[in-house]
């Protein structure tokens, strides 16, 4: 599992020792990341199950973000092969709550702009 003081995967643009935030939203931003924690805050699952609640999500593609999940010690892969959220993903699920509240709120905001974007 990494420490929180190991720097973040290379693909990252910022260096989590001098800007944390930046190397967490770098993490977070990537396309179904917040999918894949969203599945397994309730329990572990396995592959062919998480694949089959993605929805679109590539085999992959999903296998490379369970990837970096595990790096970034999100999540762990257990001896079964089923992925669970370990303490710091449920740190991340705490401090993400207040988001998901907002998006709960505002979702009629959120579903307008999202309809004039694809429009544009």
């Amino acid at each position: 599992m990494r420490s929180a003081s190991q720097s973040p995967p290379p693909n990252s643009r910022a260096d989590a020792s001098d800007a944390p935030l930046l190397a967490a939203m770098d993490l977070l931003g990537q396309r179904w990341i917040l999918r894949v924690i969203w599945e397994l805050e309730p329990g572990p699952l396995g592959f062919l199950e998480l694949r089959r609640r993605m929805g679109n999500c590539s085999s992959s593609m999903l296998s490379t973000r369970l990837q970096r999940l595990v790096e970034a010690g999100v999540l762990e892969k257990k001896p079964d092969k089923s992925y669970e959220v370990t303490i710091a993903g449920r740190e991340l699920g705490l401090a993400l709550e207040p988001v998901w509240k907002w998006a709960e709120r505002w979702s009629g905001s959120l579903e307008r702009s999202a309809a004039v974007e694809d429009d544009g």
